[in-house]
Parts: C-alpha cells; sequence; structure tokens
C-alpha cells in the first residue's frame, strides 16, 4: 500500500484527486490540503467532510502543486517534504522548463502536469515510491532545452562508460570493451552517478542513466 497526501490550494482538484486516487486499491490518501504547513503539522480533510483532522502518519509520496496562494516558494516546499521523509512528486498546470528544471534540483522525483490521465498518475506515484524518478515528457523536455549548468561535465572515459552501460550492456562487458577492468568502470559509472547527483538530476538505474543520455544528446551518431 503506498500512502500518499495532495497538497494544492484548488478544492475541486484537491477533491478531484482524492477521489480518483481513491479508487486505486494500492494507494490510500491520507491528506489532502491547501498548504505544506498544513501538511506538515498534521492536519487533513476528513473524507467524509470539510473539517480538519490529524493525518494517520506522513506520506510515502506527496503530490505538490508548484505554484501556492500562500507565497510559499516551490524549492523550500520540496525540500520541507524531503526532510520530513516523503518523497514528492510535483503537479502543475504548465510545462514551465526553468521552473520543471530548479523543482528537481530541488529533490523533487518528477513533474506531471494536470492533464494526464488516472494510470499516468498512478504509474508515476508507483515510480515516486519504488525509489525511482517519474520520467514524463514535459521533465525530458525542460531537461533537453534547459540552457543552465545541469549538463555534468563528464571525463572521455566516464562517458565511454556511461555510453556503453546506459546502451544496455553489463558492466562487466562495458568495461572490456573500454579496455578497463570492472572494479574501475564501476568507478567511472559511481562517479557520473555522483555527477549527476550533484547536478539536481539523480540516476539511480541504468534507465535513468540511458533517459540522461538522451536527454543531454549524448547519444553517438550514427
Amino acid at each position: 500500500m503506498i500512502t500518499v497526501a495532495v497538497v494544492d490550494d484548488d478544492r475541486m482538484l484537491l477533491d478531484g484527486l482524492r477521489s480518483w486516487l481513491g479508487s486505486v486499491p494500492r494507494i490510500r490518501v491520507v491528506a489532502a490540503v491547501a498548504t505544506v504547513d498544513e501538511l506538515l503539522t498534521g492536519l487533513s480533510s476528513a473524507p467524509d467532510g470539510p473539517g480538519p483532522r490529524k493525518a494517520p502518519g506522513s506520506a510515502d509520496v506527496v503530490l505538490l502543486d508548484l505554484l501556492l496562494k500562500d507565497g510559499s516558494r516551490p524549492d523550500t516546499n520540496i525540500r520541507r517534504l524531503r526532510a520530513a521523509g516523503s518523497r514528492v512528486l510535483i503537479i502543475s498546470t504548465v510545462a514551465d522548463r526553468p521552473r520543471i528544471v530548479s523543482a528537481v534540483a530541488a529533490g523533487a522525483d518528477g513533474y506531471l502536469t494536470k492533464d494526464h490521465d488516472l494510470e499516468t498518475l498512478v504509474n508515476a506515484v508507483e515510480e515516486v515510491a519504488a525509489g525511482g524518478t517519474a520520467h514524463s515528457p514535459e521533465l525530458a523536455f525542460a531537461w533537453a532545452h534547459d540552457p543552465g549548468p545541469t549538463r555534468p561535465q563528464l571525463s572521455p572515459k566516464e562517458l565511454e562508460v556511461l555510453l556503453g552501460y546506459a546502451s544496455g550492456l553489463t558492466l562487466k562487458t562495458t568495461a572490456r570493451r573500454a579496455g578497463i577492468s570492472p572494479h574501475t568502470a564501476k568507478y567511472y559509472l559511481d562517479r557520473v552517478k555522483d555527477k549527476y547527483q550533484q547536478a539536481g538530476r539523480p540516476s539511480y538505474t541504468k534507465i535513468d542513466l540511458s533517459l540522461r543520455v538522451r536527454e543531454d544528446g549524448l547519444e553517438p551518431a550514427d
């Protein structure tokens, strides 16, 4: 069971998401509130009415609207939620590239616009709850067109190992093709992951790294 909280100041959207997600057996909505302050102090809307009640524990995933009317900063909200132990999936009305990049750099685990269907939302929640990143067309487009300093500077050997491993090769095969030991290949791969982490673009899995290769235009020309 994945516990989910929703933070959005649109009351209709709060009710809609709670009803939507309430139909999914593997997800339980534990809070639907208008601000991060309200969530972190344990208040949520009761399922049978507007009255407040204590939220039953923290949420695995928080669906967070990017811009809230209380004037709170998106990056601050994300960091507070992450510090409280929740993973964060941003939901927004627009695919604003700089804001997407800033949100992920602050620690968000994905970004979806509000026009996606229930299946896409559920898949994103499950991916984030499992420790991954919810990759969406909006997020990929933002990274691909981001002019900021979020593309790590990789050494030639780091890039060689990244391209080999992300293409689907095993680490052992990648090492053999690069003319290095598997231990050294792992060292380079760990450095690549660390550089992406420092750039605010966590890359934990082979799929993540493959996406980074495409997003950053690192694929070698045919």
